[in-house]
């Protein structure tokens, strides 16, 4: 072979290289949305607007809580999204005794991010709301970011429903779910006040006008954490271009690299669907109890972990790096968490429970 043919080979194959080379970076964007490849799963342990009697499944007393949020972090989720419940009844409450004993059960058992809700309750003002803020001082927790019609009373009517449990869901056809600016103005400052990182909650896209004036009254901090929950009857829907609207919305409000965001569909197929939505977008996945009741479309399923379980089997599937609680400290800006961290203290008894409402 001529000394030029020789080179003429090595050139070939240098560009063969390099264009192998490029493929491989442009699948490596891919399987993440183009971004990061790691994700986080959260789990929504209980929630504040099902009823126990929709499933037997739905954690009621502290202890199932804290065993349900255990168990989900076992499984694979790095955050456990809390709410309580009466422990007689299973009436979703806002009592602040109840979300002490879970918190720290959680905190003493596992590593997982605990995020409480600051959705509060009937009549509540928002510092009654905040109270797991100022009192326990969570790393994390959730902001709602406007008001919404928010409406379950399309929720079946099952043999074992208590009387109660069919009144609170009939309740909510004229059920607002408020979240004013003053309200908004108030929270951000109690955030910061406690140190706490919120999860900006938006249910709808003009929620997201709303956490962008806030931005710019220099009420948040970034980057932000956006959590997009679809699906909510007053709402916007859980689909694909929906979610793709929402995450451009908020693109072209913060910038790309002003925020990460995770999806989470309301009831079934659309908590899966948004879940793999999600993964292929770059986003991460919230699951859970709270917001879908069936882990196939023939069966209901039996515990929060059956479901991060099934989340979970996603992730590697479309090339992203499922991450555990560290792991997600570390995407979300959370200072790591030292093996000697104090738990919540116990309180004084909280002035009464009200009904839990969404968030």
């Amino acid at each position: 072979m001529s000394a030029a043919r020789a080179g003429a080979n090595d050139a070939r194959a240098a560009a063969n290289d390099a264009r192998a080379g490029a493929s491989d970076a442009r699948a490596s964007d891919t399987r993440a949305g183009g971004s990061d490849a790691r994700v986080l799963c959260s789990c929504a342990i209980t929630g504040g607007m099902s009823v126990p009697g929709q499933s037997p499944a739905i954690p009621i007393t502290p202890q199932q809580i804290i065993d349900s949020a255990v168990a989900a972090h076992a499984a694979g989720a790095a955050i456990v999204h809390i709410h309580v419940r009466e422990p007689e009844t299973g009436r979703p409450v806002a009592d602040l005794d109840l979300f002490k004993e879970v918190l720290a059960g959680i905190g003493a058992r596992c590593s997982a991010i605990v995020q409480p809700t600051t959705g509060g309750g009937v009549g509540m003002t928002i510092e009654e709301r905040a109270r797991v803020l100022t009192d326990c001082r969570p790393e994390m927790a959730t902001f709602n970011c406007g008001s919404f019609n928010f409406g379950i009373f399309r929720v079946h009517h099952r043999p074992e429903m208590a009387p109660w449990e069919i009144e609170y869901l009939e309740s909510t056809r004229e059920y607002v779910f408020r979240n004013t600016f003053a309200d908004l103005y108030r929270l951000a400052e109690l955030f910061r006040e406690a140190g706490t990182k919120p999860e900006y909650e938006v249910y709808d896209v003009g929620h997201l006008y709303n956490l962008r004036h806030l931005a710019d009254q220099g009420l948040v901090d970034f980057p932000l954490h956006i959590q997009f929950v679809l699906g909510v009857l007053g709402a916007n829907a859980a689909t694909l271009p929906q979610l793709v609207h929402v995450r451009a919305t908020a693109e072209s409000l913060f910038g790309a690299d002003g925020f990460t965001w995770s999806a989470a569909g309301v009831g079934y197929p659309a908590q899966f669907h948004l879940a793999a939505s999600a993964l292929m977008l770059g986003g991460h996945i919230r699951v859970g109890l709270e917001d879908n009741l069936r882990v196939t479309s023939a069966r209901r399923a039996e515990s929060n972990a059956e479901l991060v379980e099934k989340a979970m089997t996603l992730a590697p599937l479309l090339d992203r790096e499922p991450v555990d609680a560290d792991g997600a400290r570390q995407l979300l800006g959370l200072p790591a968490r030292s093996p000697a961290s104090p738990q919540p203290p116990p309180g004084a008894p909280a002035s009464g429970p009200s009904p839990q409402l969404a968030g």
